[in-house]
């Protein structure tokens, strides 16, 4: 068995049925409400049609990994897959970056940067110095799964994949190489923001590439660390597309209300 994305882009015919399953998703059963009785696919919907699609495995737990594929040479190792999901394909087109949010573990990067003699009455004080154990940390996350930590994740052929949308109903996705570049490769500062004509140092870090911002971590406002890849830095990326629509009667023959009839007809009667 191939699996798809890790040795290749995936065939028209495999993309083809990741839209189609996707689009099942506005039947109720996605997500995201709309008012109309749709829904529209969220999260959980993307890794699900992830794994089906492309023949996985979702974890839906804790795991550091959303979809796992299994690997066809060798029996008990497996290839991760870490999939993101954001409302964020507008600001795509206009940055030329993807947002992907790694972590929200705002604890568990805090004990990090305590182990390092860093808290937050000084943490500001030290914008690389955080950064490096930030990123040692997410990198840590995965090489704790991979083979040479005895886990069953090859890690060489794992990869993020985002799943970037916006309100007109475009999607388009993308595989980023887990990766992350070096924090000291990288120009970090806490932006200085002005409160009352006052200026102070800003409580969110920003690590900065050539051409902009490539990371933001917020540590004192739920513990985001975002990632910015450019989209042409993409191991692969789809054309936008669109959910196929839902034909006209889908309420009556797809809906939640037909579904339950249909699943149980006997009891629906009664």
């Amino acid at each position: 068995m191939t699996i798809p994305f890790v040795d290749r882009s995936p065939i028209k015919k495999e993309f083809e049925r990741f839209r189609l399953i996707l689009s099942t998703y506005q039947d109720g059963s996605g997500q995201q409400s709309l008012k109309d009785g749709r829904t529209l696919p969220g999260w959980r919907d993307f890794e699900r049609s992830v794994a089906v699609a492309f023949g996985g495995e979702a974890q839906e737990n804790k795991f550091i990994f959303d979809v796992l594929f299994p690997s066809a040479k060798k029996r008990d190792v497996c290839f991760g897959v870490s999939c993101k999901m954001r409302r964020t394909l507008n600001d795509t087109k206009r940055t030329g970056r993807v947002t992907l949010e790694l972590s929200n573990s705002s604890g568990k990067f805090w004990d990090r940067l305590g182990e390092a003699g860093i808290n937050q009455q000084n943490y500001k004080a030290k914008p690389v110095d955080v950064a490096q154990a930030l990123l040692a940390q997410a990198n840590e996350w995965h090489a704790n799964v991979g083979l040479k930590q005895g886990g069953r994740v090859d890690l060489s052929k794992s990869f993020y994949l985002a799943l970037s949308w916006n309100q007109q109903g475009e999607y388009q996705l993308f595989k980023f190489s887990l990766g992350l570049p070096s924090a000291l490769s990288l120009k970090w500062d806490f932006p200085s923001v002005t409160n009352n004509s006052e200026e102070r140092v800003g409580r969110h870090l920003r690590g900065r590439d050539k051409t902009g911002v490539l990371f933001e971590w917020y540590g004192e406002s739920g513990g985001q660390l975002k990632y910015y890849p450019l989209a042409e830095s993409a191991l692969w990326k789809s054309n936008i597309f669109h959910l196929e629509p839902l034909p006209d009667n889908w309420e009556a023959k797809h809906g939640i209300l037909a579904k339950a009839r249909d699943y149980f007809p006997n009891l629906w009667e009664k």
